[in-house]
């Protein structure tokens, strides 16, 4: 990994042995992911999810919307990767799917696909607002 790596990275925790800076060692040190994995699964999520949808019923307009907003999921998870801080479109994407689908989920009882799909939505919200933070 190159050492001018950007400060906006997702990180976890993984074994070594090494030294920082200053000579301390420590048993651990952190990672980096240079993208937004989480949302790049939430975009792949939500369209493959359209394209089953339609596989099984044969709504035109679900696979359009779908595929849209599965689209706009990804954007913004590349724009995320490029800078958390910048979660407006990834915002507005899960808003959306969280309102539409729970509307839904509110009508229709039915946890699959709905429910599952505005509960993941309000997850990818309350994490993108403490990306923000």
């Amino acid at each position: 990994m190159s050492p001018a790596r950007s400060q906006h990275t997702f990180s976890y925790i993984v074994e070594d042995r090494g030294q920082d800076f200053s000579g301390t060692s420590y048993p651990w040190r952190i990672a980096t992911l240079p993208m937004d994995l989480i949302g790049f699964g939430y975009a792949a999520f939500v369209t493959f999810g359209s394209i089953w949808t339609y596989k099984r019923r044969g709504g035109i307009p679900s696979l359009i919307a779908g595929l849209f907003l599965g689209v706009l999921a990804g954007y913004g998870a590349y724009r995320v990767s490029n800078d958390k801080r910048d979660v407006k479109l990834s915002l507005f994407t899960a808003f959306f799917l969280a309102t539409m689908m729970g509307v839904r989920f509110k009508r229709s009882k039915k946890v699959m696909p709905a429910g599952l799909v505005a509960g993941l939505s309000l997850m990818m919200i309350l994490r993108l607002v403490l990306l923000m933070l």
